[in-house]
């Protein structure tokens, strides 16, 4: 161990040169995103909280470019008035205000963002639309929230709010920031849905609810349709904070700032190139790059040339799948720098990809310290030689865009280079990696599974009836056991660490039941049986007219016609 410890840093010269010839060969993505987010602040604020603060704010915020204040006293002021307080009224009294009762206080109600606020509260059982009842306005463009108990209670609140308090040591400069929301402004829109990949909802049935748990702006909302629900991310309260992006075990949310593929390519491009140019035992951190930038300001030396650092437009833009890539592509350690004033979800939703990650390597046969997070200023865990070498040298080359696919080739190449444990790895909750256990005694082959699977994972037999799964593709997601009709389908989580988990398997299987009619195979016996059971006392099947439930559906049409041609009469068994 000491002998290898000894052997990396005296090539640090080395590495330096290594790591310069690799960023020069190869850039960074920039930010390709053609579409962005434009917002358009005619400066008509909203102050409320109490009176005494609202009238200080709006006297501090008298000489700025904003439009208008309107304001609102949502609380009661505490502490007696003074001469002062009178003096503050008499300076803001050209102003429009409005004092809520308690009552409407507490239904007071804030949505939107910069440039298209709506506040509204309850009145005689009906909502009061308080732009147009206070400042005959369509909507308020920013708000300036001075209460103790802030209207909205987000971790990333949308552009064009400021929640504040006087006694806040940045209460100066939030006022300064607000008085400047007036213009046009833009931002990117940093992700694309492929609704055609959502694990979210399928038949009615509802599914995969990741990106919805980890959004720290609550920026993603499951909307409902007349059977599905699809999820809609609103592009105006979107912070580009990137977790959605890697928490979405499909790859149905890709981030744009820059694209997912791209980026990964480029960490595997760059590895490539600094092992070509002498580097030896490279360590990757995945840091934000305004926290390089920080580094860099605050006089830090640069990271230990061993060090390859990924910037990342958010820290939560790349997860598991990104750092088991850079492992897997030569990296001997990946490093997750956390940095101040992180979202506590965004916390969270990191801290859950670490567990999860770490477990993956133990399945796989591998130390799991090779992934490491990172204290904010841990200089030293920084430039730390790693105790392992690289697991290979070998360039790591994809052959799909699909995240999943890609996924499963960085697992498969991890397996090789280790020694899977062969048995189910338990994950943390709610992980998107286990199987399924088919009863096949109820299973009638139905294939209502195969409809609401997201991926390739279920599929139908061509020639036959049966049910096969793979392992590799199954994201855990629920629906197929939501949509079958016989409870016959049970989720078995957890991480097979076997070769077979990227095999396809035959769940079920049965002979086909062929047409009565015409010989032509259509269904199973035990579909059939099941349909006959549940329709035995159907008015349109009674008598003679079960037998069509025999027959395929082109000869249950002729068999109708034909006793409509003859007996007309009979129309109502039909």
């Amino acid at each position: 161990m000491n002998q290898h410890i000894q052997l990396v840093s005296d090539n640090e010269p080395s590495n330096r040169l290594a790591r310069a010839h690799a960023f020069r060969r190869i850039s960074w993505p920039v930010n390709l995103a053609p579409a962005g987010v434009d917002y358009l602040s005619r400066g008509h604020a909203l102050l409320l909280g109490n009176e005494r603060d609202v009238r200080r704010a709006a006297q501090a915020l008298a000489g700025t470019r904003l439009a208008s204040l309107t304001l609102l006293f949502t609380e009661p002021v505490k502490g007696a008035s003074d001469a002062a307080d009178a003096a503050l009224l008499k300076a803001t009294r050209h102003l429009a205000s409005h004092a809520l009762t308690a009552a409407q206080a507490r239904t007071l109600r804030l949505d939107g963002h910069l440039g298209r606020f709506m506040v509204s509260v309850e009145q005689a059982g009906e909502r009061l639309d308080l732009a147009r009842a206070l400042a005959d306005r369509a909507h308020f463009d920013c708000v300036l929230d001075l209460g103790e108990r802030p209207a909205l209670v987000l971790e990333l609140p949308p552009p064009g709010y400021i929640a504040t308090r006087s006694d806040d040591p940045d209460h100066a400069a939030q006022l300064d920031a607000f008085g400047e929301l007036i213009g046009e402004f833009d931002k990117p829109r940093y992700f694309q849905v492929n609704a055609d990949l959502c694990a979210h909802s399928a038949n009615g049935n509802g599914g995969c609810t990741r990106c919805l748990e980890v959004c720290p702006a609550d920026a993603i909302a499951s909307r409902q349709g007349r059977i599905d629900a699809w999820i809609e991310i609103d592009p105006f309260r979107c912070h580009g904070v990137g977790s959605c992006s890697s928490a979405c075990p499909t790859g149905a949310i890709q981030f744009r700032v820059p694209e997912t593929q791209r980026q990964q390519e480029t960490l595997v491009a760059w590895l490539a190139a600094y092992r070509e140019a002498g580097g030896t035992t490279p360590v990757v951190r995945f840091t934000p790059a305004q926290y390089l930038d920080e580094e860099h300001l605050s006089g830090d030396d640069e990271p230990a040339g061993h060090v390859l650092d990924v910037p990342l437009e958010e820290l939560g833009a790349a997860g598991h799948d990104q750092w088991l890539a850079a492992l897997a592509a030569g990296a001997a350690e990946m490093r997750l720098q956390y940095h101040p004033d992180m979202p506590p979800r965004l916390v969270d939703f990191l801290d859950g990809e670490l567990a999860l990650a770490r477990a993956l390597l133990v399945a796989l046969g591998h130390d799991p310290e090779r992934i490491q997070p990172l204290t904010v200023n841990d200089r030293k865990g920084r430039d730390a030689i790693p105790p392992h070498g690289v697991l290979t040298a070998e360039p790591l080359q994809f052959d799909s865009d699909d995240k999943r696919t890609r996924l499963d080739q960085v697992l498969g190449r991890l397996a090789a280079l280790g020694a899977p444990s062969g048995e189910r790895q338990a994950l943390p909750a709610g992980a998107p990696y286990g199987g399924l256990a088919v009863d096949a005694q109820a299973c009638t082959l139905c294939m209502a599974c195969v409809a609401s699977c997201p991926t390739p994972a279920l599929a139908a037999g061509s020639d036959s009836p049966q049910l096969s799964f793979r392992e590799a593709d199954c994201v855990q997601c629920g629906l197929c056991a939501e949509a079958c009709p016989e409870d016959a389908i049970r989720l078995v989580p957890g991480f097979l660490a076997d070769a077979t988990r990227r095999e396809r398997r035959v769940c079920h299987e049965e002979a086909p039941f062929d047409c009565i009619r015409c010989g032509k195979p259509f269904a199973t016996a035990s579909t059939i049986a099941t349909i006959k059971a549940k329709l035995a006392d159907h008015p349109y099947f009674a008598g003679e007219a079960m037998a069509r439930l025999e027959m395929c559906e082109d000869c249950r049409v002729r068999d109708v016609w034909r006793t409509l041609a003859h007996d007309p009469e009979s129309q109502l068994k039909v």
